[in-house]
C-alpha cells in the first residue's frame, strides 16, 4: 500500500498484492477501491503483483487544488502518462500487464495510446471505451444531459425516482439498478458519482489508435463479457474486437458484476 504523487492531480493510493512476480497495473469500477480484484486469487493473483489504484472520489485518493469548475471540465488525457512516469519511478521502467473493469477501461486504454513498448498484455473485464455509451455520453457532453445528471445528483429524491423509472421501462436491469442505487443514495455519494463521471469525460480512447497500437506491438489482449450485462455487452465492442488482429474473448454467464469468485474459477479454467 503506497502513494503515487501525480503532479497537477493529487495523491493517488495504491494497493500492492498477488503471488506472482509480473507487474500488473490495475484500474477499478465504479463504487469500488483497488482491493477489487483480490477475489481473483486462483487465476490472476498467483501470476501476477497487482499494483491496483483506487480512482479519484474513491478510497484514499485525493485530488488537490482542483475547483468544482476544473472537475466538471474532466482531467486531460495528457495527465494519465503521470500514473506510469511516477510508478516507474519507484518501481523501475520494466514491462508491465494491465487489468480493467468498467470504467476504469478508460484509463487503462488511454495508456495502451500512450506507453504500447512498454506494455505486455492487457486484460479488460465489461469494459468501458471501446464504444460510445449513449446514456453516459448525454449526461457528459449535451446541455440538457448536463443540466438533468447535476440536478438529479443535488436532489434527495430525484434520483431514487429516476433510478426506479429506468428500471419500470427495462433501460436498466434489476441487478443495475441495486449497484446504482447503493451509490446514490446519500448527497455525498451523489456528488461522489457527479465528480467522478466529469473527472473521466476526456478520457474516452481513441479506438483506432489502440488497436493499431496492440496490432503493432502484438500486446496480448483478453476480453472479457457478462453474458448478461445490459451497460457493456459483447455486442457493443464488436468493432474493436475487429479490428484486432488476434483478440482472446470470453462471454461468461454473468451480469456486469463480473469481477466475482465465479470469474476466477472460470479464469482457471480456460487458463486465463
Amino acid at each position: 500500500m503506497a502513494f503515487l504523487h501525480l503532479p497537477g492531480l493529487g495523491q493517488v493510493y495504491y494497493h500492492e498484492y498477488g503471488a506472482g512476480a509480473k507487474p500488473m497495473l490495475a484500474f477499478h469500477g465504479y463504487g469500488m477501491t483497488g482491493r477489487q480484484f483480490e477475489v481473483l486469487q486462483k487465476s490472476i493473483l498467483t501470476q501476477y503483483r497487482v499494483y491496483s489504484f483506487d480512482h479519484f472520489f474513491h478510497g484514499q485518493t485525493k485530488i488537490e487544488n482542483w475547483t468544482e469548475q476544473q472537475i466538471l471540465a474532466g482531467m486531460p488525457k495528457a495527465m494519465m502518462r503521470a500514473y506510469l512516469e511516477e510508478w516507474f519511478k519507484a518501481h523501475g521502467r520494466q514491462r508491465i500487464s494491465l487489468m480493467a473493469y468498467s470504467i476504469g477501461a478508460n484509463l487503462a486504454l488511454v495508456l495502451v495510446e500512450e506507453f504500447p513498448e512498454f506494455i505486455e498484455e492487457v486484460i479488460l473485464m465489461a469494459p468501458d471505451g471501446l464504444s460510445v455509451y449513449k446514456g453516459f455520453n448525454f449526461l457528459m457532453h449535451h446541455a440538457a444531459g448536463k443540466l438533468m445528471f447535476k440536478t438529479v445528483t443535488k436532489s434527495n429524491w430525484l434520483a431514487p425516482g429516476v433510478l426506479k423509472g429506468l428500471r419500470r421501462i427495462r433501460f436498466i436491469d434489476e441487478s443495475l439498478y441495486k449497484i446504482a442505487y447503493s451509490e446514490m443514495d446519500t448527497p455525498q455519494k451523489r456528488q461522489d458519482v457527479y465528480y467522478t463521471l466529469n473527472l473521466i469525460k476526456q478520457l474516452q480512447p481513441d479506438v483506432v489508435k489502440v488497436t493499431s497500437q496492440i496490432n503493432a506491438h502484438n500486446i496480448k489482449c483478453h476480453l472479457i463479457f457478462g453474458k448478461h450485462d445490459m451497460l457493456f455487452p459483447k455486442s457493443s465492442a464488436a468493432g474493436f474486437i475487429q479490428k484486432l488482429t488476434n483478440p482472446v474473448v470470453h462471454e461468461v454467464p454473468l451480469g456486469h458484476w463480473l469481477v466475482t469468485a465465479q470469474l476466477d474459477d472460470y479464469m482457471v479454467n480456460y487458463n486465463l
